[in-house]
């Protein structure tokens, strides 16, 4: 039984709450602070307006926080030729973000890593359109690579899905 019910739990010590303070504004100092994701870069996308994949990877891109300004084209061709978008790494559509050229299915992580990191390219691409790409969801998705490449043609995986 307790002598005194009024006084439980016992005071604390000046010395207890000096220390208790010290390990709280050091807990606080020393946590891990959330990184604050900076407003992401408009995407400009060049795309045809028939092709209804064209306009989900958009919406996917919306959806990961990205502003798009989508421009319906006749000549895809001339955009991408213009743009130096090399031959073998073509697909449906053109986007430039950041400095970058963007081309075809690539997920918005991806673009999110590379505008991060920064690396000296001049885009990535997903040649084709693979199912289970953003925008190509699908039965049956297949394995896809994401390609970076840049001005000198010299292309290399960037990351696999």
């Amino acid at each position: 039984m307790l002598s005194n019910p009024l006084r439980y739990p016992p005071p604390m010590s000046r010395r207890r709450v000096l220390a208790t303070a010290l390990a709280t504004v050091a807990a606080a100092l020393l946590a891990p602070v959330p990184a604050l994701r900076a407003e992401s870069p408009a995407v400009t996308v060049y795309k045809t307006s028939t092709c209804h994949c064209c306009s989900k990877w958009v919406d996917h891109l919306r959806a990961a926080g990205f502003p798009v300004v989508a421009h319906d084209v006749e000549n895809l061709d001339e955009i991408k030729a213009l743009q130096g978008v090399p031959l073998v790494l073509r697909s449906c559509h053109t986007a430039l973000v950041g400095g970058y050229l963007i081309e075809g299915h690539v997920p918005a992580p991806v673009i999110e890593r590379l505008l991060r990191e920064r690396p000296r390219l001049g885009g990535l691409a997903v040649p084709g359109m693979p199912v289970g790409s953003p925008g190509m969801e699908g039965p049956n998705p297949e394995p896809y690579q994401v390609l970076a490449f840049d001005a000198s043609g010299r292309v290399q995986v960037y990351s696999r899905h």
